[in-house]
């Protein structure tokens, strides 16, 4: 009862303080953090043991690399392989060079600094994953060089373990019980990498047979926790072996339904792996030493900025994607927690030297988000002053496109058919350096700046086309252009009908819903699966679009009365139905031949 009454606690705070701190902007990680902290034993707690707590939340971790091990085939893995080592190893040497100071200033010999500096080179999978999964940036050039020093850093957490204790004082060399450690985790390894290729997707195929969706479900948490039990045991990374069966699982046919069925669990276990990391905050140790934990946080995450900066530079990032990488790996990670404990528990570390480690990473962890979207706006303000950016030339297109992709590229390819020249702007480097290939006129540039959009002409054009997938900049884009530009024929693309009608407030005459044509083309096409001649369903269809237009402006009015609309759409399809009614007994009352 007591279990549960700790869960039913930790479930409502976080139902009530995870959206408020997401409305704020703030991020669901410092919801989930400030949890932690208040419910800990340093505030109110209501938590007295946060180990017990972080150790069971820890399979949030280990269900995380699992999902990301599932988008990864063995052959994108080995393709990433040059990233891997040479991203991964520059950035662990050289954070530990830079930190291993860290360890000298808090009294420790050179041995142990040198171990403490490279502990705090790692960063936490769970917090810089989840950052880029929020922010949409998992799979931008910065997004896959982090998980690649990610995924190397896990890896290294096995020897670090392994090498503990070589810097113990009571270490005895002749028994090689490190070395051991090394072979026996290789050995496991390969085991695992055998029995994932060739017995656990004949287990899954068994399973999938009885049709009981309960048992797949049970199936899938098997296969995650026994491998991370497998690895602990044997006292490697418990996430490290989840990854490694995701990625064995990734080219089956189960993929996208054990990925269905881990992804709740995850979800929940990762925010829960949050809150132990706040409550592991010793708030009374910060608050008597408050200089020398902001000197270590700050030590840590400005040491970490400069050298994964560097790092992504000379691995030939633009200077957009190195800040951002840098700031998204510049915490420390949860393994540092495991390996603080074991340093202290072999004797390297003592007692408040670690509390005050734990201390400066779980800081670093909660600055993390503002730092990262930091970076990505001065990163991104930098890269547009380029010259070739801010140069867009003499000409002045009649048609400016603001978002270049899929929707914005299919309403390009059709104005160049008819010799119409346009400028397409798209925040996204990647994909402007992409289409440039081609011969596009387009440019890096976020449009919803309007000393962008007049170096790019829009004093000029006559029509801009607003295709730009997030709902949000689209009504700021259009809020941008009806202040300066107002002379600009708008045709935007909206999300849904409620964008549509926001859009239509600010002004806007020509609103586009994404998925509106292709669905009416949907439904054209099964009224003539079921048998209906290709004149009558057409005919369907345009008597459909012209109500359903209709009732977009009608309701645009009562837009804000769900009542009302629910009477409207209910009067237009009788009226449509009555209408059809008409039509047919027209025909079969008219003039016989």
């Amino acid at each position: 009862m007591n279990m549960l009454m700790e869960g039913a606690v930790l479930l409502g705070c976080a139902v009530v303080a995870v959206p408020l701190f997401q409305r704020l902007g703030l991020g669901s990680i410092l919801g989930y953090l400030a949890i932690g902290v208040l419910l800990g034993p340093s505030l109110i707690g209501f938590i007295s043991e946060p180990t017990e707590v972080l150790h069971f939340a820890e399979f949030g971790v280990v269900m995380l690399l699992f999902m990301i091990g599932l988008e990864l085939e063995p052959k994108r893995l080995w393709d990433m392989r040059l990233k891997l080592a040479g991203l991964g190893s520059a950035q662990m040497l050289l954070c530990g060079a830079l930190l291993t100071p860290v360890g000298l200033w808090l009294g420790l010999e050179l041995p142990a600094a040198a171990l403490l500096g490279l502990i705090l080179a790692l960063s936490s999978t769970a917090f810089a994953l989840q950052v880029l999964s929020e922010n949409q940036q998992l799979a931008t050039p910065h997004g896959q060089s982090t998980f690649a020093i990610l995924l190397f850093q896990d890896l290294a957490v096995i020897p670090l373990l392994a090498l503990l204790p070589l810097f113990a004082d009571n270490f005895d060399a002749s028994t090689g019980s490190g070395w051991a450690g090394v072979v026996k985790g290789i050995g496991m390894v390969a085991a695992v990498i055998i029995v994932g290729r060739f017995v656990v997707p004949r287990l899954l195929k068994m399973v999938a047979r009885s049709e009981i969706h309960e048992i797949f479900t049970a199936a899938a948490l098997f296969v995650v926790i026994s491998t991370a039990l497998l690895m602990e045991w044997v006292g490697l990374s418990m996430a490290l072996g989840a990854f490694l069966a995701g990625v064995l699982l990734a080219d089956t046919v189960y993929r996208h339904e054990l990925e269905a069925n881990i992804d709740p669990f995850k979800g929940l276990l990762l925010g829960l792996f949050f809150m132990a990391v706040g409550m592991s905050v010793d708030v009374s140790l910060v608050m008597e030493r408050p200089l020398t934990v902001l000197g270590l946080t700050l030590a840590l995450m400005v040491g970490k900025v400069l050298v994964i900066t560097l790092v992504g530079r000379v691995a030939r990032l633009k200077l957009a994607e190195a800040l951002p990488l840098a700031a998204v790996l510049a915490q420390g990670g949860e393994f540092d927690f495991v390996l603080l404990t074991a340093g202290m528990a072999a004797g390297i570390f003592d007692q408040t030297l670690t509390s005050l480690v734990i201390s400066a990473v779980t800081l670093s962890m909660a600055a993390t988000p503002f730092l990262y979207r930091y970076a990505r706006k001065f990163g991104a303000a930098r890269e547009a002053k380029r010259p070739y950016d801010e140069d867009f030339g003499q000409e002045a297109p009649p048609v400016l496109i603001a978002g270049f992709g899929r929707f914005g590229q299919m309403s390009a390819r059709i104005l160049k058919t008819q010799g119409i020249n346009f400028t397409a702007l798209d925040p996204n480097i990647t994909q402007v350096e992409f289409v440039r290939q081609f011969g596009s006129r387009i440019f890096y540039a976020d449009a919803s700046r309007s000393e962008l959009l007049r170096a790019a002409g829009a004093e000029h054009a006559q029509i801009m086309l607003v295709a730009v997938d997030d709902a949000r900049m689209t009504t700021q884009i259009v809020r941008t252009v009806r202040q300066q530009f107002p002379h600009l024929k708008l045709f935007v693309r909206a999300r849904n009908r409620h964008h549509a009608w926001e859009l239509m407030e600010l002004g806007v005459e020509h609103v586009i819903r994404e998925t509106y044509a292709s669905s009416l083309e949907m439904g054209n096409e099964l009224l003539v699966a079921m048998g209906y001649p290709s004149a009558r369903a057409a005919e369907v269809v345009r008597a459909f679009r012209e109500m359903d237009d209709t009732m977009l402006k009608s309701d645009f009015e009562n837009r804000h009365d769900p009542e009302a609309l629910v009477t409207s759409a209910k009067s237009a399809m009788e009226e449509l139905k009555r209408l059809f009614q008409t039509n047919r007994r027209a025909r079969h009352c008219g003039p016989k031949r």
